[in-house]
């Protein structure tokens, strides 16, 4: 009989796999070879394997004979099957082992850093109630465990066997710490103890395992869907940024390797990190004035793959939305030259779309929301006139999809605001007009007739008087027998109807509220004329007014057109001057319309005091 050293070999190297594959192997040696690491995550550590695994069974014999069974054993059938139940032993073992394996508790394997939850149930089992006590004593394991691992490192640093016990426990109570995102009423305390700071610090951790599992933690604590007080929110959120949190997680995601699953998870929760944080604005400032946070998210953005990747989908977001959040960053980007990247990447959408229901379908609108924030700064109109930012949207919109009305969108914030000079007349010199005009004239949603009507407003307000690129554009509205100013009309009594039922339910609403009640809707009332087409309808009453003023032809085909329904230049004169002319039953008059630069513009009182002045001389010309 062969001896026991030449039947089996020694247990292999840990392996680095991280799901546990059967590879239809005899279930008992499966749940032998098989261990739950400290973190709950499940990985084969050693495994004994047979030397002649090929050959069957009872080929082999190996050791003295097993005892006999307490109970008499099932005879098998002459295909060796079980009488009662149609299977083999081995095909019998390995599915009790999956049975077993079903009934145990989840364990969650994400990209390496999944928690056990069958753990952490026990350990709250224990604790007799959460509270501050048991937080107490919670940190106070959590230090020590950090204070042991930190020991044991410093003294058998190049003897990894010495301190990997220490770390597997280390990560077993930073993972602990995840019920706290259930009680943030302990948020405050939590921060008090120092334990924030601690927890912040494992971020720095030569393991990088540890400082995911840091990160996807402080994920978890500070996550909109935790239904923390804003104060508590705050007092975990200053302790972190006191702990040097952001520059924390800038050295992570440059030292993790996306080619590694689990270091690709980990740079996915410090995104998640920061579009936390971001939801308080200042700190949303911070992260691009104070550490390199949005080099690295435009550098990545950039980074070439075959398919766009969730990460680089996230960092487009991430990036989007740190730049709506601040002007500085908006800045910043546009120092760096970020309006030409976001171009170029831009670029391969203008005749081909990506597919629906994709990363890249996000990933491109995520990206048009990035230039769009851009442009409508100064500094970022002026490079994005000198990247050719215009001729590549007046591309998407005589040839894209998906593209043009993102495109169109993006015209209407270049052209908008101060300083669009130069960007109107670009507009004029590239031959835009004629796309623009082509779209105008054909039935359009409401976002799309909103930016249409947006480009047209701000070219009648910006382009010098008596030139060539304004000249063009007023041609543009008089053209084949006033057909734009005709559509025009019809869009006012379009939006006009929309606007005026909602004006009704209003009016319904507001005679049963006190004063006092009345003001406490405005704000809700306001919207939901927004919502019906407020702002098509003024938008439409100040191109008119402008054509009026310009074009004696113009007016009388306006006022003709409008006449049709009883309807005047008076009605258009109403809506600049902020308030409707009819009058109902009680005699009172109904403000109905707000300040047009308030819808138009909220700060454009502050941006261009020449704006009222504008809408006083066009109200003169409506009399």
């Amino acid at each position: 009989m062969s001896s026991l050293d030449e039947l089996f070999k020694k247990p292999s190297a840990p392996s680095n796999k991280r799901k546990l594959e059967i590879n239809g192997r005899n279930a008992d040696a499966v749940y032998k070879a098989t261990k739950i690491s400290a973190n709950g995550d499940v990985k084969t550590n050693a495994r004994a394997t047979v030397a002649d695994e090929g050959q069957d069974d009872e080929d082999v014999a190996a050791g003295p004979e097993l005892p006999p069974d307490e109970e008499e054993p099932v005879p098998d059938d002459d295909e060796g099957r079980f009488f009662g139940g149609g299977l083999t032993k081995d095909t019998a073992d390995v599915m009790d082992f999956i049975d077993q394996q079903d009934k145990d508790e989840t364990v969650r394997l994400d990209a390496g850093s999944a928690k056990s939850e069958a753990r952490l149930t026990a350990f709250v089992q224990k604790s007799e109630k959460v509270d501050v006590n048991w937080l107490r004593k919670l940190a106070l394991n959590f230090e020590r465990r950090i204070s042991k691992n930190t020991e044991l490192r410093a003294k058998f640093e190049d003897k990894p066997e010495k301190f990997m016990g220490s770390e597997a426990d280390l990560d077993a109570d930073i993972k602990a710490l995840s019920i706290l995102s259930e009680h943030p009423g302990l948020y405050e305390e939590f921060a008090k103890l120092g334990c924030v700071s601690s927890l912040v610090s494992l971020l720095s951790h030569d393991n990088t395992d540890i400082a995911i599992d840091a990160i996807e933690i402080i994920n978890e604590l500070t996550d909109e869907d935790v239904e923390a007080e804003q104060e508590q929110w705050d007092a975990l959120v200053d302790a972190m940024l006191e702990a040097d949190l952001l520059n924390l997680l800038y050295e992570n995601i440059s030292r993790l390797d996306e080619d590694i699953e689990s270091d690709r998870a980990g740079i996915y929760h410090v995104l998640s990190v920061l579009e936390n944080l971001s939801s308080r604005p200042s700190i949303a400032a911070t992260i691009g004035l104070k550490t390199q946070l949005l080099p690295w998210l435009l550098s990545r953005i950039r980074k070439t793959e075959v398919t766009v990747s969730q990460n680089k989908q996230y960092a487009a977001e991430i990036l989007a939305i740190l730049l709506q959040s601040s002007s500085e960053n908006c800045n910043k980007i546009t120092s760096l030259d970020g309006i030409d990247t976001v171009l170029q990447l831009l670029s391969p959408y203008r005749k081909r779309d990506p597919a629906k229901g994709t990363e890249e379908e996000e990933y491109m609108a995520n990206i048009f929301d990035c230039i769009t924030c851009l442009v409508d700064l100064a500094a970022g109109k002026a490079k994005f006139i000198e990247a050719e930012g215009i001729e590549l949207c007046l591309i998407m919109l005589r040839g894209g999809k998906m593209s043009k009305p993102r495109a169109l969108r993006l015209l209407d914030h270049v052209l908008g605001g101060p300083e669009n000079a130069s960007c109107c007349e670009k507009l004029v010199e590239a031959a835009g007009l004629k796309p623009t005009f082509g779209l105008f004239m054909k039935k359009q949603d409401k976002e799309m007739t909103e930016h249409l009507l947006g480009i047209f407003a701000s070219m009648l307000r910006s382009l010098p008087a008596n030139e060539a690129p304004r000249i063009r554009l007023l041609a543009k509205f008089v053209e084949k027998d006033y057909q734009a100013c005709d559509r025009l009309v019809k869009l006012r009594r379009e939006y006009a109807s929309k606007v005026a039922v909602i004006d009704g339910e209003i009016k319904q609403e507001r005679a049963r509220l006190d004063a006092e009640e009345s003001e406490e809707r405005a704000d809700e009332w306001f919207s939901r004329r927004l919502d019906a087409g407020l702002y098509v309808l003024q938008t439409v009453d100040v191109i008119l007014a402008w054509l009026v003023a310009e074009d004696d032809g113009a007016r009388r085909n306006i006022r003709s057109l409008l006449g049709d329904r009883d309807e005047g230049l008076k009605d258009v004169m109403a809506t600049l001057q902020g308030q409707s002319i009819e009058s109902f039953e009680d005699g009172q008059t109904l403000i109905l319309l707000a300040e047009q630069l308030d819808t138009m513009n909220a700060n454009t009182e502050d941006q261009d005091p020449m704006l009222k002045d504008m809408f006083s001389t066009l109200i003169q010309h409506l009399l």
